[in-house]
């Protein structure tokens, strides 16, 4: 590891192994695999608490299992029940794991383990920092999946359309004045007025017909012989295209690779649209973070902060440039 990746920020969760299990979540698991699980490995990336693994059976069968209850995080199993949701929707020109099996102990929003079966990819992240080579792979694959899945193959009255997918259209810079914290970047404090005047306006640009992801990173996806594969889809929504490749640059160029001009000048979302929606879309994407990055941390989520920060500073430079607000 050299020293740029090393100070890298790093999409963790708080992980625990297959042995940490209960019991009884184990037996139900290996009750449907209709055997043992001889082996497990845990995966470290990505930043949802609880068992994230690849597990092989006795005779050798693959598949990839995700469990959260509600320690040491009390929102994880509904993120979890979201993607049960979404991933019996997604269609199989996606390029996306196939959900197998799942099973929800506490019902509907009860307490309980909450336990998704995938297939499993024969895959790895992306490197970083970023390599030339993989990232013109996750371009070319970014652009395929939009237009596979526009329109959406999954209707917005199943899933929701942008509108309501809070964290992003919930009015962040607004939200950081009323939450005055501390320590602000002082630019912002020189142009919030205006960055508020413009949040108000970016929901009636974000309509759209695609079925967006939502959080793409390069922790959210697994290159393969074969292409590029998206995971973790418990966030999707239906909205304009240009959305995704937005809320993706700014972990990119966090990430080693290159700045969010430069990128989404790749991205056929963002070539596609106008212009001053996807200012208004940068603006967005930069309070976002800026806000989420100024919270107390989460409990089982460590460094998500950190995390949400160094894309903040990355979007709000991105902004300065686009708007000239210096």
């Amino acid at each position: 590891m050299n020293d740029m990746t090393a100070s890298l920020p790093r999409a963790q969760g708080q992980r625990i192994n297959w042995d940490q299990l209960p019991d009884h979540i184990r037996t139900a698991i290996e009750g449907w695999l209709g055997e043992p699980v001889g082996s497990a490995s845990t995966m470290t990336g990505g930043f949802s608490p609880g068992l994230a693994a690849r597990l092989v059976t006795a005779s050798g069968r693959r598949v990839f299992a995700k469990a959260v209850c509600s320690v040491p995080n009390a929102v994880a199993p509904t993120f979890h029940r979201r993607e049960i949701l979404v991933a019996s929707r997604l269609p199989a020109i996606a390029p996306t794991p196939r959900l197998l099996w799942s099973f929800d102990e506490g019902g509907n929003g009860g307490d309980g383990w909450v336990v998704l079966v995938f297939e499993s990819i024969e895959g790895r992240p992306p490197g970083q920092p970023w390599v030339a080579s993989e990232l013109d792979r996750v371009i070319d694959a970014l652009n395929a999946l939009t237009a596979d899945l526009t329109p959406s193959p999954v209707a917005a009255s199943e899933i929701g359309d942008i509108s309501t997918f809070g964290p992003l259209m919930g009015g962040n810079w607004f939200r950081l004045r009323f939450d005055d914290p501390p320590e602000v970047d002082p630019w912002v404090r020189r142009h919030l007025d205006r960055l508020i005047e413009a949040e108000e306006r970016v929901e009636e640009v974000s309509r759209g017909e695609t079925l967006l992801h939502l959080d793409l990173r390069g922790d959210n996806m697994l290159l393969t012989d074969d292409g590029v594969v998206i995971v973790d889809w418990p966030h999707a929504r239906v909205g304009a295209a240009w959305i995704d490749a937005v809320g993706f640059a700014p972990s990119v160029a966090m990430e080693g690779g290159p700045e969010p001009e430069g990128l989404i000048a790749r991205l056929d979302a963002t070539c596609s649209a106008d212009p001053d929606h996807v200012t208004l879309g940068i603006i967005e994407i930069a309070g976002f973070f800026t806000h989420q990055g100024s919270l107390p941390p989460v409990d089982g989520l460590p460094g998500l902060r950190e995390f949400q920060e160094a894309q903040g500073a990355v979007a709000r430079r991105w902004t300065a440039q686009r708007t000239g607000w210096e």
